[in-house]
Parts: C-alpha cells; sequence; structure tokens
C-alpha cells in the first residue's frame, strides 16, 4: 500500500504536472496562429464587425479546445485517445467564404452542421478503409503532409503574404532564421525537459528579440475584452442549401483523409497500432465538433499536423501535455485579452518554428517509406507518382481551375490527391503482384 502510494505521488507531483503545463503551452503556441487565422480570413472576406470578429475568435479557440477534448478522451462512441490538437480546417476557407458571400452566413453555419452529420455517420465505413493505408500509402501521406506545409513556413519567415512589398525584407529573415538556430541550439546542446520544450524556447526567445526590434505590438491586447461566453447561434439560426451542403460535404471528405494520415503518424511515433474502432472513433469526435461548431456559429475542425511535429521534437509522446493545452485554449477562449497575447508573436518567428516542425512531419513520412521493400517496382512507382502529383499540385492548385468547383475542391488538395493517388496505385500494383506471387 506504501509503495502504491508513493508511485502515485510522484506520478502526480507538481514538478511533472508543471512540467506538462509547460509542454502543453508549446502545442498551443504550434497551432495558435494556424487557428486564428481561419476566422481572422473569413470575418475579413465577410466584411464582419469588431464585436463580430472578437466573438469569432474568441468562440473559435474555445471550440478548438472542446474539439481536442473530444478526441483526447476514449469513450465507447467518440475520442481516438492519441496526443492530437484540433483546429479548423484550412480547406474549408475558401468554400465558406464563397457560401457565405453568396448565400449569407447562416447557410454557411448550416452547411458545416450538415457536413458534421455526414462525417459522423459515415465514420465507420471510413473506418474499414485502414486496410488500404499499408506502410507505402500512409508514408506517402505522411510526408506529404509535412513537405507541403513547409512552403507556408517559409511564407510566413518572409513576412506573411508573398505579394506584399516588406515581404523578404532583410529583418524579418534574421528573425525567421534566429528562431529555427534557436531551436536548433537547444536542440544541440540542451538536455531533458529543456531539449524537449526547444520548440517554445526559440518561440519565447525569438519573440522578445523581436519585440526589442520594435516588431511587436499590443494593441491586439488592449482591444481585446476581458471575458466572452460562448452564445448558441450568435449570428443567427443555420439554414440549409442542397449544394451548400454537398461542398462542405466534400470538403469533410478532404480533412477525413488528412486526419487518417495524422491518425497514423501519431501511431507511429507512440507506437500504439490502430483499429478499425479507434479510428471510427475519431472521425466521429471530428463529426460532433463540426456539429457543435455550426451550433455556436465556429467552424469544422479537423486534427492539426502541425503538432505531429511538436511531439516528434519533445520526445514525450502522453496526452497529458494536450489535455492542458485543451484547458489552455477553452481559457483563452473565454479571456480574448489573455488569449490576444498569443497573437503578438511576430509571423517571421512562426514560420522558423514551422519550417522546423512540418520539416520533421516530413521526414517522419520518410522513415515509414524506409520500411517498405523499394526493390519492389511498384512500391516505387506508387510512393513517387503519388508524392509528385500532391507536390505538383500543392504549387498549382489553379491547374483546375476550369473544372467545376466541388471537383476543384478535392484535386486541388495536394495531401487529398497524395491519398487517393498511393490507395489506387497501391491496389493496381501491389494486388497484382500478389496475384502473380500466389500462381
Amino acid at each position: 500500500m506504501t509503495v502504491s502510494t508513493h508511485v502515485n505521488l510522484r506520478h502526480f507531483s507538481f514538478a511533472d504536472q508543471w512540467k506538462n503545463f509547460v509542454l502543453g503551452f508549446q502545442h498551443l503556441l504550434a497551432m495558435y496562429s494556424g487557428d486564428v487565422l481561419v476566422p481572422l480570413l473569413i470575418g475579413n472576406y465577410l466584411h464582419f464587425s469588431t464585436l463580430q470578429m472578437t466573438y469569432l475568435v474568441s468562440i473559435d479557440i474555445f471550440m478548438c479546445g472542446v474539439a481536442t477534448l473530444l478526441q483526447l478522451k476514449r469513450t465507447p462512441l467518440t475520442g481516438i485517445g492519441l496526443p492530437v490538437v484540433l483546429g479548423c480546417a484550412v480547406q474549408s476557407v475558401a468554400p465558406l467564404e464563397s457560401i457565405g458571400g453568396k448565400l449569407g452566413i447562416t447557410y454557411m453555419y448550416g452547411a458545416i452542421i450538415a457536413a458534421g452529420i455526414f462525417v459522423f455517420l459515415i465514420a465507420g465505413f471510413f473506418a474499414k478503409l485502414k486496410k488500404f493505408f499499408p506502410p507505402v500509402v500512409t508514408g506517402s501521406l505522411i510526408t506529404i503532409i509535412g513537405f507541403t506545409l513547409v512552403p507556408v513556413g517559409f511564407q510566413d519567415l518572409g513576412g506573411g503574404s508573398a505579394t506584399a512589398h516588406s515581404f523578404g525584407d532583410p529583418s524579418n529573415l534574421l528573425i525567421g532564421f534566429l528562431t529555427i538556430a534557436i531551436i536548433l541550439l537547444f536542440n544541440a546542446f540542451a538536455k531533458g525537459f529543456m531539449k524537449s520544450i526547444a520548440i517554445l524556447l526559440g518561440i519565447l526567445l525569438a519573440s522578445f528579440i523581436a519585440g526589442a526590434m520594435g516588431f511587436v505590438s499590443l494593441k491586439p491586447v488592449s482591444e481585446a475584452a476581458w471575458f466572452h461566453a460562448p452564445q448558441l447561434f450568435f449570428f443567427g439560426v443555420p439554414r440549409f442549401n442542397l449544394s451548400a451542403m454537398i461542398t462542405m460535404m466534400l470538403v469533410s471528405l478532404t480533412t477525413m483523409i488528412e486526419s487518417t494520415g495524422v491518425f497514423f503518424a501519431l501511431s507511429d511515433l507512440t507506437g500504439r497500432k490502430l483499429t478499425t474502432k479507434d479510428l471510427k472513433r475519431g472521425y466521429r469526435a471530428e463529426g460532433i465538433a463540426a456539429i457543435l461548431g455550426g451550433l455556436f456559429n465556429t467552424f469544422p475542425y479537423s486534427t492539426f499536423s502541425e503538432n505531429v511535429g511538436v511531439l516528434k521534437m519533445s520526445g514525450v509522446k502522453t496526452r497529458r501535455p494536450v489535455y492542458y493545452a485543451a484547458f489552455m485554449l477553452l481559457l483563452l477562449g473565454l479571456l480574448p485579452k489573455v488569449g490576444a497575447l498569443a497573437t503578438v508573436i511576430p509571423t517571421p518567428v512562426l514560420g522558423g518554428a514551422m519550417i522546423v516542425m512540418f520539416g520533421m512531419v516530413g521526414v517522419q513520412g520518410v522513415q515509414i517509406l524506409h520500411k517498405v521493400d523499394f526493390s519492389n517496382n511498384a512500391n516505387l512507382l506508387t510512393a513517387s507518382v503519388s508524392i509528385g502529383l500532391g507536390l505538383g499540385i500543392t504549387m498549382y492548385p489553379h491547374i483546375f481551375q476550369y473544372l467545376p468547383t466541388e471537383v476543384q475542391i478535392i484535386l486541388g488538395n495536394g495531401i487529398v490527391v497524395t491519398s487517393v493517388s498511393a490507395v489506387l496505385l497501391n491496389l493496381l500494383f501491389n494486388h497484382r503482384w500478389a496475384k502473380r506471387s500466389a500462381d
């Protein structure tokens, strides 16, 4: 009895909880910018007022916490139970802007709710596709998830907007590459816990240096409210339009495919094998999160690939830090003034951290591909063609500009194209090879 109590106390020691809190804060900063970007883009496009924008950003952050908790906690119905953070699905920005601009924001939220119900209902069927994701497929998919996001990091490192006059300004480059250098130095020379929070330290130290150079403005903090509670139907009761609903259902399929890649990446990192039931609970959690997003007038939510890189860098693969991140998201969503502090981090700093994190995700995909037998030409063709298509479409998504919008939603996403290509080519080549071997 004494031994058991001693172990339990050590397990819940203040020092351990403090480390988990700091690691959770690192997860928070890794996803915060990418998540806040979605409401800012959509809100500006739809000409939201300051009051509306404040609600949109705050409650979006709050719902990210809710969605993350839905995934972290395994129940008979929901939750994949992996150290995963959820945020707004970036691929939903353009379709939501189109729906909101043409039909109105209430139809936008009706489409989100319909897509959430759709995801929940097809979760069981989609989970059965697990057998179509062998290492040659998952490795290709995770590689493309990482490497197609690296240019996003470089864009932020240069200043955020590639068309801006200040893009690539030497001061932006200095701060961005300084962030990378700090992260690398902590990984090279630090040990233990300090090494595991290298990304967090890189972001904070580089932000302080950028602040001394005049890059940090506290205006967003002073303008933010102290408290804002979630409110059902803040922008109005959702309405439903068939074409809008179908569009968002197609978008939800792309997010499910991307989430599948992240789930397998986390499975590989943590050493936990995923079952069909695990995937089903994971998809259902995202479906419920999207339904809640529509009801509270925010967005659909999906698994954030950014945080896979954080896990890879920190080496800490438990769910405890992510629980802290989820509760911090809930708190920041209720206290906009506190949450606004994270928005003052300079874009080049985030860009530098993203390059490291996304590069790590891409290399993890390469590690998975290392397990594949590439002396088999079928595997070589499957991976090379799929990754090539994904990279090409990521660079030139407008190559499909003359196709119907619904088709563009699917084919304009490099991650989705890589996944579909890898699955189909694997079926084409490896099933034929397996049949010949059997003969």
